[in-house]
């Protein structure tokens, strides 16, 4: 994964689709996807001025196009709010190359204490 910004609470990251990210039928792997969605999210709100990781509490996954070996994703992460407890980010994912949304992500963590 290569980070191309982060900060007040938003990542942008790509990624090219390799051997080790895919499934038996050479796609993408469900799992790895997921993985982006909770690990980069986690990272924009990082940037957020809340300043912590917090804990998953909900994260959801819609696929909605399959992405071959070879081809680069764009992983845009949102920090839509963060309240004393719970923040609510957002994660689209498309492929570079055209655009296509590959798949949306929504992440609830618990930021409180």
């Amino acid at each position: 994964v290569k980070i191309i910004s982060a900060g007040d609470g938003n990542c942008h990251a790509e990624l090219v689709v390799g051997p080790e990210h895919k499934n038996k039928i050479a796609t993408l792997h469900g799992g790895m996807t997921a993985t982006l969605v909770d690990t980069l999210s986690t990272m924009g709100l990082l940037t957020h001025k809340v300043g912590v990781p917090g804990v998953t509490v909900d994260l959801h996954v819609s696929y909605m196009k399959a992405v071959a070996d070879g081809e680069t994703i764009v992983i845009d992460c949102s920090t839509l709010k963060a309240g004393r407890r719970l923040a609510f980010l957002s994660v689209e994912i498309t492929k570079k190359q055209t655009g296509e949304l590959v798949a949306r992500g929504s992440h609830t963590k618990f930021i409180g204490s």
